[in-house]
């Protein structure tokens, strides 16, 4: 459960963005999106070595 402290006086569209933003940083909503569907473990492992091999290539042409 996030808690976000509301301070006196403060803005509730303030503390609303701070929610958002903390809520995005725990990846909740990216995991429930992950768990909607099953991916096979080869499938995973191939696509994280292709992000890999991508994420090489673009350090390598910023050289």
């Amino acid at each position: 459960m996030i808690i976000i402290p509301i301070k006196e006086g403060e803005n509730i569209e303030r503390a609303l963005k701070r929610y958002k933003k903390k809520f995005e940083r725990t990846g909740a909503l990216k995991e429930l999106r992950n768990r909607k569907q099953f991916t096979k473990p080869s499938v995973a492992k191939r696509a994280e070595k292709l992000k890999a091999i991508y994420v090489e290539q673009l350090k390598k042409a910023e050289e």
